[in-house]
């Protein structure tokens, strides 16, 4: 597991962009954290690292939003799904092993993320703008 602390914008985009580096294939990037922790900002970052030149907004009333890039980037938000229909919808099953998947959210879908996958837990820091990032492989290594 690595850990970040980090204390401004700039430090969360190189975390970002090393999580980027390890990137070549189609992965799941699960999102822990709460409401205002900093999931579609860094978001923004990795993509931008991946190459996109997309912009990048928050899915929550589209579910998911789709970027160009190095490999193509799908973000999700799990918000507000409850059950397996919900989740269904969104199309989450077609798009694993299809490029990057970004997942905010995660906690409400824990039980549907596939056996390999990274965990990304952000959380607020001490001050205003500081933040804890955590970045966890899951199952096997990817």
């Amino acid at each position: 597991m690595e850990r970040f602390e980090v204390n401004s914008l700039a430090e969360t985009k190189t975390v970002a962009e090393q999580l980027a580096a390890q990137i070549s294939g189609p992965v799941v990037i699960a999102y822990f954290g709460g409401l205002g922790a900093g999931k579609t900002t860094f978001s923004r970052f990795l993509c931008e690292a991946l190459g996109s030149r997309d912009e990048v907004t928050s899915p929550t009333f589209a579910m998911v939003h789709e970027y160009s890039g190095r490999l193509p980037i799908y973000h999700f938000d799990m918000y507000r799904v409850s059950d397996y229909e919900e989740l269904y919808s969104t199309g989450y099953y077609d798009y694993l092993g299809q490029g990057v998947l970004l997942i905010e959210w995660s906690e409400n879908i824990q039980e549907e993320l596939p056996r390999q996958y990274i965990r990304l837990n952000i959380e607020h820091g001490e001050s205003e703008a500081s933040r804890v990032i955590t970045i966890e492989r899951m199952g096997e290594q990817i």
